[in-house]
């Protein structure tokens, strides 16, 4: 089957199957004239890329678990071992979202959104509100430090 067919059948983008190809997730077959010929399987292995990528498994981890998911001696324990980092991956980034919520929570509750000029939230982005400017819980940028 061509490109077209691949991709409505393993509901990705034609750009996105060129992509896995290009970083070898995928070898499709070629036609005599130099097309790329998905097989059955060939969709398979794009649904099972896409499945894995929706629960946010970065590409190297699909291309672990695909090894793995062709491997009939492998390990249920390996592929259990690459999901329970992905799960506290997933637990450390809600954790710091729920961070940031309550931060961002607590400069709109304390900020009276009136005509006045004073506002606590632009205060605290300009760094005028104290410890929290020098790492507390509002400083969540991952950017280097500046060079003053």
């Amino acid at each position: 089957m061509n490109i077209g067919d691949a991709s409505e059948r393993s509901c990705l983008p034609a750009k996105t199957i060129r992509y896995y190809e290009d970083i070898g997730l995928l070898k499709p077959g070629r036609s005599e004239n130099g097309y790329r010929d998905y097989s059955m399987s060939d969709v398979h292995r794009l649904k099972f890329l896409q499945r894995s990528r929706s629960l946010g498994f970065s590409v190297e981890e699909c291309r672990q678990l695909l090894s793995l998911y062709g491997d009939t001696h492998r390990e249920s324990a390996d592929v259990k071992a690459i999901a329970e980092v992905k799960l506290a991956e997933i637990d450390r980034k809600i954790a710091e979202l729920e961070s940031l919520r309550e931060t961002l929570r607590h400069l709109v509750h304390n900020c009276h959104g009136d005509a006045r000029p004073d506002c606590p939230i632009l205060d605290e982005l300009a760094g005028e509100q104290g410890p929290a400017s020098c790492g507390g819980s509002a400083s969540h940028d991952k950017s280097p430090p500046s060079k003053h």
